[in-house]
């Protein structure tokens, strides 16, 4: 298995929960508020960022608690017990931990692949460019950990550039011009990746059968010149209109992914909510399977099946079968996982605490 032994310390409202004994399929049950979906959020958190719900660590720790929290699991085919979580001393800052040594967050993507879909994440095709930026990101950094690496370097050039511009002082041009080199080069690096994780994901989708999900038909449309020189050489020509703008208005920070459903050629955002679900449900299965054995794999599926009929609900079953990660999914009863019940190991989840009943 994947993870197991996983244990939770004043983490949201679980105090101390411990989950051993895990499965392929494992089904987190219980209420709304329970605290299902903080499992999951606690597991997501063994991959680089700001896990599942993109939220701030000082909005982790348990009310009523000592300010600080900690995640652990264990790797089961490897034995390598990974640790996150913050100090009360230090909340704003994120401890990882493999095997009990210290390890900076961009370590983690090298022990696990994670995937999740959530039900926040219905907003994607409505949302701005940035959100379908960061999943895109997230999609290549389970098939490729030093996307990290190359995707904080872009940042941290981009936010200095931005920096520069925006100074009433005109910018040192040889200032501006190292700078632009060290984007340009993550730039390409990160546009490059994105490019190439859109054109696996068209060919896993275009080789799926077109039920009972959507297809949906991606495309990759860059912000600015993907080659390294070709973007440096943009970036020097456009300092006058950035400079105007107090910000870098070109490069791998503009990039798009385009959606459309393919029977229809519907841009996404204009499709049915069924649509954009059975869309962003066939893509995550695409990217389940373009996933390797050189690292475990995980998916985290909240409340996914209750919204699926029960057609769509065994498609979706079929093709975790076939996929090869372990599973953990949501649920408010067990009826809708009626057809993976006796391959899962069983959690009711009620008030924080955590429990195995099947």
């Amino acid at each position: 298995m994947a993870l197991d032994r996983i244990l939770l310390s004043d983490f949201r409202n679980h105090r101390r929960t411990a989950i051993e004994g895990t499965s392929r399929f494992n089904l987190l049950v219980g209420e709304n508020g329970a605290g299902k979906t903080n499992v999951l959020e606690a597991i997501s958190l063994f991959a680089p960022g700001r896990g599942l719900r993109r939220a701030a660590l000082a909005d982790m720790p348990a009310q009523g608690g000592a300010g600080g929290f900690a995640i652990s699991a264990e790797l089961g085919r490897d034995a390598v017990r990974l640790g996150t979580g913050v100090s009360a001393e230090r909340p704003g800052r994120r401890i990882v931990q493999v095997n009990q040594a210290d390890a900076p967050a961009l370590r983690l993507a090298e022990w696990l692949s994670i995937g999740w879909l959530t039900p926040a994440m219905d907003r994607l095709f409505s949302e701005g460019a940035g959100a379908r930026r960061r999943f895109l990101d997230r999609l290549v950094l389970a098939l490729e950990p030093g996307h990290a690496r190359q995707a904080t370097r872009l940042e941290t050039a981009l936010r200095e550039r931005n920096r520069l511009l925006a100074e009433t002082r005109e910018p040192d041009p040889a200032w501006l011009e190292a700078i632009e080199a060290q984007l340009a080069e993550a730039g390409a690096a990160v546009a490059r990746a994105r490019a190439h994780m859109v054109a696996e994901l068209s060919a896993r989708l275009a080789a799926l059968p077109e039920a009972p999900f959507a297809r949906p038909a991606l495309a990759y449309v860059p912000g600015g010149p993907v080659a390294r020189d070709e973007l440096a050489a943009a970036l020097a020509g456009n300092r006058r209109r950035d400079r105007a703008a107090q910000r870098t208005l070109i490069g791998p920070h503009r990039d798009e992914l385009a959606v459309a459903m393919s029977g229809k050629g519907q841009p996404a955002a204009e499709c049915s909510t069924g649509e954009q679900k059975a869309m962003l449900i066939a893509i995550t299965l695409a990217h389940a399977g373009l996933l390797g054995d050189e690292r475990p794999r995980l998916l985290l599926l909240d409340e996914v099946a209750a919204h699926l009929d029960p057609l769509r609900r065994e498609a979706l079953f079929d093709r975790l079968r076939g996929g090869g990660a372990q599973t953990w999914l949501t649920g408010t009863e067990l009826a809708p996982f009626a057809a993976i019940e006796r391959e899962a190991a069983v959690w009711r989840v009620s008030e924080g605490s955590v429990e195995r009943v099947g």
